[in-house]
């Protein structure tokens, strides 16, 4: 093989490799799938986020509190938030190029979310919605607390068959 088609193959393979990781740093967020939602404590709850009131977003953010204010250990309660439909404008960095561009949201209620991770809560995001509303889910919040799911009413029923109460606020 002469020199010419040695670096050819090697420059080709560290491009491909480069495009590569490229790719990967830059893929959409994985989807969890629902069998790998497991009920982790004896009192679990899911609270169903499908509205864009943030009056009402605030009100469920409180009981939240409330929920984890009973317990004196954090870890014998598991909450998970499932938002979908118009519950997502609360979990996106921008909503420019959603339906809900007029809407503006108080950034306030995304520090009082990431403030109630500090007891567990983990936020499930309806990908179905991402899809339908064609959201970029890079638009989500990037936070470890929040995952994204194929489907969020999928999600509220498989959760409830493994235990979980359901809450929905209002």
């Amino acid at each position: 093989m002469s020199d010419f088609d040695r670096r050819t193959i090697i420059g080709g393979a560290a491009l491909a490799g480069a495009a590569l990781s490229s790719a990967v740093l830059n893929a959409a967020p994985a989807i969890t799938p629902l069998s790998d939602i497991k009920k982790d404590a004896d009192v679990a709850c899911i609270y169903h986020c499908d509205f864009g009131d943030p009056a009402r977003f605030s009100q469920m953010l409180q009981n939240i509190s409330n929920h984890y204010a009973v317990y004196g250990n954090p870890l014998d309660l598991q909450i998970s938030i499932v938002a979908h439909g118009a519950g997502l404008k609360f979990f996106l960095e921008s909503l420019d190029t959603t339906i809900w561009k007029d809407q503006p949201v108080d950034p306030q209620l995304f520090s009082r979310v990431r403030d109630l991770t500090k007891n567990g809560l983990i936020v499930f995001l309806c990908n179905i919605t991402f899809e339908r509303q064609k959201i970029d889910r890079e638009l989500a919040k990037k936070a470890d607390f929040i995952k994204f799911v194929p489907s969020g009413v999928a999600t509220l029923a498989a959760l409830q068959s493994k235990g979980f109460a359901y809450i929905k606020v209002g």
